[in-house]
């Protein structure tokens, strides 16, 4: 009865397998430094699972607790896999005790090519917004660019 429980679980592990994939992006230039990654089921809409990531903005204006910055499953805003496209929109505010501030990453790339199955490469913008210590006031926005790469399997 063990070989039996131990086939069918190898089994279904094999299935699972075959029925996710996954995706991840990074980028390290003048701005900033970042990689995300996430699992992607293959239907049901392919949803994504366990994202992840790491972000470090290299302008030291920005307030230190926004410039370096986790990810998980709740920050991932938006993605689009179809095809020739793959797109992010990463999101996360700063904790509630501190004055308003927000992170938002969004990421839009085309495929390379048939020879280049699944990579992807194109752009990044970082919009970083801060209220600031006074609380009031319009607060500042920063807009970072660069190119990103991106993989999809």
């Amino acid at each position: 009865m063990r070989w039996f429980w131990g086939g069918a679980i190898l089994l279904l592990t094999a299935i699972e397998a075959a029925a996710s994939g996954a995706i991840g992006c990074g980028a390290e230039d003048h701005a900033a430094s970042f990689d995300l990654a996430a699992g992607v089921t293959h239907g049901m809409g392919a949803p994504t699972f366990n994202f992840r990531g790491d972000l470090e903005i290299l302008d030291e204006t920005v307030a230190e607790d926004l410039r370096r910055l986790s990810f998980e499953d709740r920050h991932l805003a938006q993605y689009w896999l179809d095809g020739d496209e793959l797109r992010l929109l990463v999101f996360r505010e700063r904790e509630a005790e501190a004055q308003y501030g927000s992170v938002e990453l969004t990421i839009r790339t085309k495929a390379r090519g048939e020879e280049d199955a699944g990579s992807y490469e194109g752009a990044y913008e970082i919009e970083v917004y801060d209220l600031g210590e006074s609380g009031h006031g319009e607060g500042k926005t920063l807009i970072l660019t660069g190119e990103v790469s991106c993989f999809a399997e």
